[in-house]
């Protein structure tokens, strides 16, 4: 009577391990999944207006990668009183309309992850005020 015992006791012991290991594989495919999932937020913007005399301005901004590391950044801003930009440095920029884009240059297109990246212009603005933007989308 002590075979069928012991093979109970082993089928039982084995049952258990397998469930436990199952268990443990799913817990770990389950994180991995969440942690894929995640949506990372994507950045801040510090814009500044450096200097500003009649007609004109000089404009600096620093973004920084609140998101996954980047190999190439464009951030984008509409200007709401008919300012324009003249030429930048630091960045590519072009503006249609109200609409600036700028666009990295060869040289910093990589931002890691909390990482910054500044760039600066300047600008026009023929109207009695020179507001700031309110609000810039990164890489769309």
């Amino acid at each position: 009577m002590r075979t069928p015992r012991r093979r109970t006791t082993l089928i039982a012991a084995t049952t258990v391990a397998l469930l436990a290991a199952t268990t443990v594989a799913l817990l770990a495919t389950s994180a991995l999944t969440a942690v894929a999932a995640q949506a990372a937020p994507g950045c801040a913007v510090s814009y500044t207006v450096g200097g500003q005399w009649q007609g004109g301005f000089t404009g600096n901004v620093t973004v920084t990668n609140l998101g996954d590391p980047l190999s190439s950044w464009s951030l984008r801003w509409s200007y709401s009183a008919g300012q324009t930009v003249s030429d930048a440095w630091n960045a590519t920029v072009s503006q249609s309309g109200s609409t600036v884009t700028a666009a990295n240059v060869g040289y910093n297109g990589s931002v890691p992850t909390s990482g910054t990246v500044s760039f600066g212009f300047n600008g026009t603005w023929n109207n009695s005020s020179n507001p700031a933007p309110t609000s810039f989308t990164l890489n769309g």
